[in-house]
C-alpha cells in the first residue's frame, strides 16, 4: 500500500506540473483583462493534435512539432483576443459566452479533423519508463515536468524583469493607473494573449507525450486550469505550481486508493472545500489578484 501510494505521490506532481502551465495561461488572460478564456483549455488541445500530426506524418519525436504548436495557438489566440477585444459591454458575462462558443467551434472542427479517436505518443524513448526504488516513471513525464519547471522561471523572470512582463502586471492591478504611466492596456493585454497562448503550445506537447487526448479534453483542462487559479488565490507562480500539484496528487490518490471515475469529482470537491473554507484560495490575502 504505501509503495502505491508514493507512485500516486509522484504521478500526481508530474501531471501537476503541466497542469500549472494550462493554469498560468489562463491566469495571465484573466489578469490582465478579467475575462476566463473558456477556449483555453482547447488551445492546449489543438497543440496536442499538432504534435499528433507531426509524429504520424514524419515520425519525428514529438517536441519536434512545437513550432507548429505554437503558429497554431498563437494564431487562434490571436483571433479570440480581437473577438474579446470588441466586446464593449457586459465584457466579463459576454466574454464567457463567446469564449465557450469558441472552444466548442474548435472542438468541433477538431472531432472533423481527427475523428474521436484516442491518440497518443507511439515514441518508445518517450514511453519507456525509469525507476527510482519502487517508483515508475514514464522518460515523457519527466522531460513534462523539467519543461514546466522551466518555462515556469523564464515567465517568473518575464513577469519580474521584463518590461512588458512589468506592465502586465500593472494592467493586472490598476489598469486606469497603468494608462496614467504611460501603458498602452490594448498592446499589454494582447502581449498577455500571446504569452498565454505560448504556455498552451508547450502544455499541449507535454500533454500529449504523457497522456492520452481526444476532443472531449479540451473543455476538462479548461476546468482544471480554472480550480487551479481559484485554489492559488493570489496568482503567483508559485501559488498556481503548489496548487496544481495539490490537484495533480489529489486526482493520482483518488485514481489508486478509490476509482478513475472519482478522479473528476475529486477536483471539484476539492475546490468546492476551499471556496467554502478558505474564498481568497490556498495561498491567498485579503485581494487576490489575477
Amino acid at each position: 500500500m504505501f509503495d502505491l501510494i508514493l507512485q500516486a505521490l509522484s504521478s500526481g506532481v508530474l501531471i501537476g506540473s503541466v497542469y500549472a502551465l494550462i493554469a498560468l495561461g489562463l491566469a495571465l488572460t484573466f489578469g490582465a483583462m478579467r475575462i476566463i478564456n473558456l477556449a483555453h483549455g482547447e488551445l492546449v488541445l489543438l497543440a496536442a493534435y499538432m504534435a499528433y500530426v507531426v509524429e504520424a506524418r514524419t515520425g519525428l519525436n514529438p517536441y519536434a512539432a512545437i513550432p507548429l504548436a505554437l503558429v497554431a495557438t498563437c494564431v487562434v489566440g490571436t483571433a479570440i483576443y480581437f473577438l474579446v477585444d470588441r466586446i464593449r459591454e457586459h465584457r466579463e458575462l459576454n466574454s464567457l459566452i463567446l469564449t465557450f462558443a469558441v472552444g466548442i467551434i474548435l472542438t468541433n472542427a477538431i472531432l472533423l479533423f481527427f475523428a474521436s479517436d484516442v491518440r497518443s505518443t507511439s515514441s518508445p524513448v518517450l514511453q519507456d519508463a525509469v525507476s527510482v526504488g519502487n517508483v515508475f516513471a514514464m522518460n515523457s513525464e519527466i522531460i513534462a515536468f523539467a519543461v514546466s519547471l522551466i518555462l515556469m522561471a523564464i515567465l517568473w523572470w518575464w513577469l519580474k524583469r521584463s518590461w512588458y512582463g512589468r506592465a502586465v502586471r500593472s494592467v493586472s492591478s490598476n489598469r486606469s493607473a497603468s494608462m496614467l504611466m504611460g501603458i498602452d492596456p490594448t498592446r499589454t493585454e494582447f502581449i498577455a494573449f500571446l504569452v498565454a497562448s505560448i504556455l498552451a503550445s508547450f502544455a499541449g506537447v507535454a500533454l500529449y507525450t504523457m497522456s492520452v487526448v481526444q476532443p472531449a479534453v479540451g473543455h476538462a483542462l479548461t476546468v482544471k486550469a480554472f480550480i487551479v487559479t481559484v485554489l492559488a488565490g493570489v496568482g503567483s507562480i508559485p501559488g498556481v505550481f503548489c496548487a496544481a500539484l495539490l490537484l495533480g496528487i489529489t486526482e493520482a490518490l483518488t485514481v489508486t486508493l478509490a476509482s478513475s471515475a472519482l478522479q473528476e469529482l475529486a477536483g471539484m470537491v476539492l475546490f468546492l472545500l476551499v471556496l467554502f473554507f478558505m474564498p481568497n484560495g490556498l495561498f491567498g490575502a485579503h485581494a487576490r489578484r489575477g
